[in-house]
């Protein structure tokens, strides 16, 4: 038998966690701070031996987070990508402003509905609201490791407004 009182606890504070996860906190440095202070020739410059771009990995986050959002908004499975590489759009020199604007707007987008009471309901057959949003936040996670490796390699870490340097 499960305990109603609990069940509510968790979700609380599972909702209280999240927001958290896709900004930032304690445990690591936030998305503002970790994007702050970019020039668009940083944002586009592909260190050597890395990869991608702080752009390209801002990019390839956008195009995940609009497809989840867009399945947990519209109720229904989207189509899953074809190859790994339609996830990481181009980034041409003067879009840096474009993407990192879009990157806010996700952002906020995603706000309402880590406050939601029903994360526990499943939006596809297969996954639940929270595990979605879950699942974007470590991923947006993951790639911010990413944006500040980028940003060490090519001498723009920490930003003006401070950052962890270890």
């Amino acid at each position: 038998m499960t305990d109603p009182d609990r069940n509510v606890r968790s979700q609380l504070a599972f909702a209280r966690l999240l927001p958290k996860l896709f900004r930032g906190g304690q445990a690591f440095v936030g998305v503002e701070a970790a994007l702050s202070d970019l020039t668009d020739e940083q944002a586009t410059t592909q260190p050597e031996h890395l990869p991608h771009t702080v752009a390209g990995l801002v990019a390839h986050i956008n195009w995940w987070n609009r497809w989840m959002l867009d399945i947990i908004e519209m109720g229904q499975a989207q189509p899953y990508p074809r190859h790994a590489a339609d996830t990481w759009p181009e980034v041409s020199a003067g879009e840096w402003s474009k993407v990192k604007n879009e990157f806010y707007e996700l952002l906020a987008r995603i706000d309402p509905h880590a406050a939601r009471p029903d994360l526990s309901n499943p939006v596809n057959h297969e996954e639940t609201i929270g595990e979605l949003l879950a699942d974007m936040a470590l991923h947006t996670a993951h790639h911010f490791g990413q944006v500040i490796s980028t940003r060490q390699a090519i001498g723009a870490w920490p930003p003006a407004g401070g950052g962890d340097t270890w």
